[in-house]
């Protein structure tokens, strides 16, 4: 038993009866959206996991635990707490939990907490991975290393357009991470459906990446996988805006200095700011959807 972890009785209840769990991020709520739409969405996405058969468990860390499964409240003041919550991946853990602080758990934090909890999908946004200009700063997202290391399989978006995505496949690919593409062939850019690089397989239901998880995983493969999940067609914001906030956003960053844990936050609120709002509306929509698969691939995996 982890005395640090906490269960809530309905993820506890759904994991001893063998039934379907999708874990769900909280660096969203409290990084990714301003309040009250960060709520709403954290909501929503939960509600999307329960009508696709699973159940929902948002992850944190509250009072000195790591918490699987949220309370409504809890969801609520991380919200509202906003960017005070620290950002919290692997290095950061023992640190809050030893001063009761509360951390918004990124993907490499929130698929720890979801490992060893005991559930094995994982839906977010979308993944860190290598920053533009990383063969001088060296700033590599702590999501890729958990990818490597930890058996959790994880939907999203792709990588965030703000990236060098490129160089995060290869370091995917140098470190064994298979990269699944949901009825896709191209791996998408969060925003947009397609960056121009491959995917390593396509493969086209929940049913056929569970069989290959299921053989993965029983085979004594340890770490995790990537499914890449295209954002719908009809909410992709028009990619020219998207890349066009994209260049001016990195290129302000970079003049003003920012960059580590507090560049991703920026960039993303800065290219809402220049697509009037578009880019927020489709963060939205992606989540929902890669909720939505995450959900009938842990139904799969259930099975």
């Amino acid at each position: 038993m982890n005395p640090f972890l906490e269960i809530s009785p309905s993820v506890k209840a759904a994991l001893s009866n063998g039934q379907p769990v999708v874990a769900l991020e909280s660096t969203i709520i409290s990084h990714g959206m301003p309040y009250p739409q960060n709520l709403e969405t954290a909501l929503q996405v939960e509600q999307a996991v329960r009508e696709n058969g699973a159940v929902p468990a948002t992850i944190a860390i509250i009072g000195g635990k790591l918490k699987a499964g949220l309370a409504e409240a809890e969801i609520e003041f991380l919200g509202k707490t906003g960017l005070a919550v620290t950002k919290a991946s692997r290095r950061d853990i023992p640190f809050l939990l030893n001063n009761g602080k509360p951390g918004a758990t990124t993907v490499a934090a929130t698929m720890i907490i979801a490992e060893m909890t005991g559930i094995r999908i994982f839906a977010t946004g979308g993944i860190g991975g290598v920053h533009r200009g990383a063969s001088e700063t060296m700033d590599i997202s702590a999501d890729l290393q958990e990818l490597a290391r930890t058996s959790v399989a994880v939907v999203c978006a792709g990588a965030k357009s703000i990236l060098d995505i490129g160089l995060t496949l290869e370091y995917l690919e140098t470190h064994g991470v298979p990269v699944i593409g949901y009825q896709t062939n191209d791996f998408p850019a969060f925003y947009t459906r397609k960056s121009g690089y491959a995917v390593d397989y396509c493969l086209n239901s929940p049913s056929e990446i569970a069989k290959v998880l299921n053989a993965k995983w029983l085979a004594g493969l340890k770490g995790g996988a990537l499914i890449a999940n295209p954002i719908p067609e009809v909410h992709e914001p028009e990619v020219v805006s998207v890349q066009a906030a994209t260049e001016v956003a990195i290129a302000e960053a970079g003049r003003m200095g920012i960059r580590g844990n507090e560049i991703t936050p920026y960039l993303l609120g800065k290219i809402k700011e220049l697509t009037g709002g578009e880019s927020l509306r489709a963060n939205i929509e992606l989540v929902l959807n890669n909720a939505r698969l995450a959900a009938r691939l842990a139904v799969e995996m259930a099975k």
